[in-house]
C-alpha cells in the first residue's frame, strides 16, 4: 500500500509538471494565430487598395461603351424620323437643344410636352426610340427621368444633342475647330454627346484628353 501511494503521488506530480510545460506552448500558439490573422487582414487590405482603381477603370470603360451606344441610338432615331417625315423633329436651328424632353417625347411616341402634345410632332405614333426609365428617379442614370422627360447618361447628366434645323448639312462642333473632335462644323444632320464622369464639356473646353463621349467619332 505505501508503495502504491508513492507511485500515485509520483504520477500526479508528472501530470502536473507536463501540464505546466504545455501551458506556455498553448498560449504561444494562440498568440501566433492572432498574428497570422492580422497579417492576412493586412494583405487583403493592400490587395483591395491595388485592385480598386483597376475595378473603377473597368467600370468607367463599361459606362463609356454604354454612353456610346446610347448616342448611336439617338442619332439613328433622329435620322429615321427625318426619313419618315421629311424633316427633323422639334428644332428650327442647329444650336444644342436646351431641353431635350420634347425631342424624346416625339421619338418615343409619347403624347406629352410642348412639341408632341396630342401627337402633333409624331402623328403616325411611330416609336423611333425605346429608352427605359431610370431606376433611381432622384439621381437618374442610364434612363429617362419621368418628371422632366430627359435621358440621363451613366454618370447622371442629360445627353446633349444638336440637330441641323437649318438644313445646310452641318452642325456646329461644340468643341470648336481645334478641340480635337473633328472639323467645325460637323458635316452631319444630328450629333450627340455625353459630358462624361466629370460632367464638364471637354478638358479646358477641348475634347482631347477629356472623358467626354461623342457620336461623330
Amino acid at each position: 500500500m505505501p508503495v502504491s501511494r508513492a507511485n500515485a503521488k509520483m504520477e500526479m506530480r508528472k501530470k502536473t509538471s507536463n501540464a505546466q510545460r504545455r501551458t506556455p506552448n498553448v498560449e504561444s500558439r494562440q498568440a501566433f494565430t492572432l498574428i497570422e490573422l492580422l497579417v492576412v487582414i493586412t494583405i487583403i487590405a493592400i490587395l483591395m487598395g491595388l485592385l480598386f482603381p483597376a475595378f473603377q477603370g473597368v467600370q468607367n470603360q463599361a459606362k463609356k461603351a454604354q454612353a456610346k451606344n446610347d448616342l448611336a441610338q439617338i442619332v439613328t432615331a433622329v435620322n429615321a424620323y427625318y426619313t419618315e417625315y421629311g424633316k427633323y423633329p422639334v428644332v428650327t436651328d442647329d444650336t444644342p437643344i436646351a431641353n431635350t424632353a420634347d425631342l424624346f417625347y416625339t421619338l418615343r411616341a409619347i403624347a406629352s410636352g410642348n412639341a408632341n402634345a396630342s401627337d402633333a410632332a409624331n402623328p403616325r405614333k411611330i416609336v423611333f426610340l425605346e429608352v427605359p426609365d431610370a431606376k433611381n428617379q432622384n439621381q437618374p442614370r442610364s434612363g429617362i427621368k419621368t418628371s422632366d422627360g430627359q435621358w440621363y447618361d451613366p454618370w447622371g447628366t442629360s445627353y446633349k444633342i444638336a440637330i441641323d434645323g437649318t438644313y445646310d448639312s452641318a452642325v456646329a462642333n461644340p468643341y470648336g475647330s481645334t478641340g480635337g473632335a473633328g472639323s467645325d462644323p460637323v458635316r452631319a444632320g444630328v450629333i450627340s454627346w455625353s459630358l462624361g464622369k466629370d460632367k464638364q464639356l471637354g478638358k479646358n473646353g477641348k475634347f482631347t484628353g477629356s472623358d467626354d463621349v461623342i457620336s461623330w467619332q
